[in-house]
């Protein structure tokens, strides 16, 4: 597996064992929840992989929040984007951040459904997965049950928004779907009930 060296999209600021959390280099511009990302770590043969389920903007200080910049000293309303274009400083004081859970990593070309040997260190540089990583990544299932039972995180919506968009990067999308469904059947056979809503959800 080729790991590219460039468009890097976030870097590390908090580092764990099960997940992690950059901040994106361009304010707002963190990836989409259920995306799968990959993380950088000081041996270039070992990369580790994660679900975005968290992505938050705020400022930059520590326990400080944004101030309110719709409305001008002349008494003039921006709303939204015009905010934005109004304040270009709002980049320097405002910081957006996403939190990925650990699914897997990459170690000399073998990709492994679980937890890597150490965390990717803070500061570390991570990039978003392009659909043929992606598609690989969905190859193994290992994954579902990792998101099932991953405390603190919405897991229902995280693993319907991965998996739909996992189907969407493979050739065999619907055929894929199918075979999660069988996989779900198999890890929730004694809850129906959480069975039948994440069935629904993968739909696309």
């Amino acid at each position: 597996m080729t790991l590219p060296q460039n468009g890097r999209i976030g870097e590390i600021i908090e580092s764990s064992t099960t997940y992690f959390v950059a901040a994106s280099y361009e304010l707002l511009a963190a990836p989409p929840f259920g995306a799968l990302v990959r993380a950088t770590t000081r041996d270039q043969a070992l990369a580790v992989y994660g679900l975005v389920f968290n992505i938050h903007t705020g400022s930059r200080e520590p326990g400080g929040r944004a101030i309110v910049r719709g409305r001008t000293y002349s008494g003039r309303n921006l709303y939204d984007d015009q905010i934005y274009r109004e304040h270009p400083d709002l980049g320097e004081v405002l910081q957006t951040e996403f939190a990925a859970l650990t699914v897997g990593y990459a170690l000399d070309g073998r990709l492994l459904q679980r937890l890597p040997p150490q965390p990717p260190p803070v500061h570390y540089s991570v990039y978003p997965c392009e659909p043929p990583e992606l598609a690989q990544f969905g190859e193994q299932l290992d994954f579902l049950r990792t998101v099932l039972l991953a405390p603190g995180v919405p897991s229902d919506e995280l693993l319907a928004a991965s998996v739909r968009a996992i189907a969407l990067a493979r050739r065999d999308g619907p055929a894929y779907l199918v075979r999660v469904g069988r996989e779900l059947a198999r890890l929730l056979k004694e809850d129906y009930d959480r069975l039948t809503a994440l069935l629904h959800r993968i739909r696309p």
